[in-house]
């Protein structure tokens, strides 16, 4: 019988997530209660609405959890200022780069099945990438000391770049297509084979496609396509029923807009109603892609928090959410970095950035031991295990900036402590 629920498993979480699940909601509770200061939180309107008024955003939405229960969630602002649409609990976000904590969720779920380990080369899974070489010059490229590794890929140093930074290796990327929307998954990586990598594996902490050939690594290890894989093992059964690689005709009214800055003025970058993200796209890749909402995202974020465990199910054991939490950075690599944008006293995990030591000349609000990531269209998360703190901050502003974590770090931290 087993055997036979085993093998009907895909039809039917088609079918569950065709109609989306019942959902147990995330508990709310006052947060005197928990011993968190009311009156600070609600400092946090003055700060996004200045930043409205300012036109640094159009819309913003905040979630505060504490010790697993939300004390404060409001909305700012529109998600359509055009159609004077405001933002509200369910708005649907572009999530770009917090895509990347579940995908390595699920690349941890397959290592606690034995069908993957750390350790493993990604050529055990994509032979298309073996005898990997690496750029020294504009015209020379030498073996690869060793070939990149699971481990590689979820620190972010396994040698892949960019597909859109200014290096040659991303001009590699590009010439063979790697950015062409109808490229599948596996044909992207397939693609690969030719370009070699931008440093040696384990050598330094580069931001770039890692995540997305993560991805194809997950779906050669559990044997079906990476999506399918994330729905069954997490979107499906955490309830994030909104979170998507696609936004269905029903919700495209819950879409909110994307602006970019132009010329000082914050314009329309893609609307709700003419957005590719209406259509199901042929690539659905690991490190970006996933629309959301802030409330499924802290559904996933509490699981993680909780040591794995959401609502009774057991997700992920709590030794290895503490290797996607704390420092795995070799000693080599002091710091993660964008360029000369050093983030010190932060390192990387197997699936977030980690504060391991308290710093000033970055980020000087934040504590030892938070962790958390954000999204290309200026979405934030951060998680303070000091505070059993969790906060998310969404809007779809871009290009990328830190204008609301900022603002609003200080006074939530305060609010942990009166």
């Amino acid at each position: 019988m087993r055997i036979i629920l085993w093998a009907l498993l895909p039809f039917l979480t088609g079918l569950v997530s065709a109609r989306e699940i019942a959902v147990k909601p995330l508990p709310r509770k006052d947060p005197a209660a928990l011993g968190v200061s009311a009156e600070e939180l609600g400092k946090i309107k003055s700060e996004v609405e200045r930043l409205i008024q300012d036109g640094k955003l159009v819309g913003a939405s905040v979630l505060v959890m504490k010790k697993g229960a939300i004390v404060y969630q409001e909305n700012f602002g529109h998600r359509d200022r055009e159609a004077d649409k405001p933002m509200e609990n369910d708005t649907l976000f572009r999530i770009f780069s917090m895509t990347k904590a579940i995908t390595s969720a699920a690349a941890l779920i397959l290592m606690e099945e034995g069908k993957l380990k750390l350790d493993d080369p990604i050529e055990k899974f994509l032979p298309e990438l073996k005898a990997p070489k690496v750029l020294v010059t504009e015209g020379t490229a030498i073996p690869a000391k060793r070939s990149p590794t699971v481990r590689d890929l979820l620190c972010h140093t396994a040698g892949f770049s960019s597909a859109r930074s200014a290096h040659p290796v991303s001009r590699f990327y590009r010439e063979v297509g790697y950015l062409k929307k109808e490229l599948p998954l596996l044909g992207k990586i397939a693609a690969l084979k030719t370009v070699p990598l931008h440093y040696q594996p384990g050598d330094q902490w580069i931001y770039g496609i890692s995540s997305d050939v993560l991805a194809a690594v997950i779906s050669r290890a559990a044997g079906m396509p990476f999506e399918q894989f994330l729905r069954q093992r997490l979107l499906v059964p955490l309830g994030m029923n909104d979170t998507s690689y696609s936004v269905s005709a029903e919700k495209v009214g819950r879409l909110s807009v994307s602006y970019r800055v132009r010329k000082g003025k914050l314009k329309v970058a893609d609307s709700a109603v003419g957005s590719s993200y209406l259509r199901d796209p042929i690539f659905k890749g690991g490190g970006s892609g996933l629309v959301s909402t802030i409330t499924d995202y802290a559904r996933f974020l509490r699981m993680i928090e909780n040591g794995g465990e959401f609502q009774g199910k057991r997700y992920l054991k709590k030794e290895t959410v503490d290797l996607m939490r704390t420092n795995q950075l070799p000693k080599n690599i002091p710091a993660i970095s964008f360029g000369k944008d050093v983030r010190h006293g932060t390192g990387y995990g197997l699936g977030f950035s980690v504060r391991f030591a308290h710093d000033d000349r970055w980020d000087k609000d934040s504590l030892v031991g938070e962790y958390g990531w954000g999204g290309a269209a200026s979405t934030h998360y951060w998680l303070c295990p000091q505070h059993d703190l969790i906060v998310i901050t969404m809007e779809q502003t871009m290009p990328y900036n830190w204008n609301l974590e900022q603002a609003l770090k200080p006074i939530i931290y305060r609010a942990m402590t009166r």
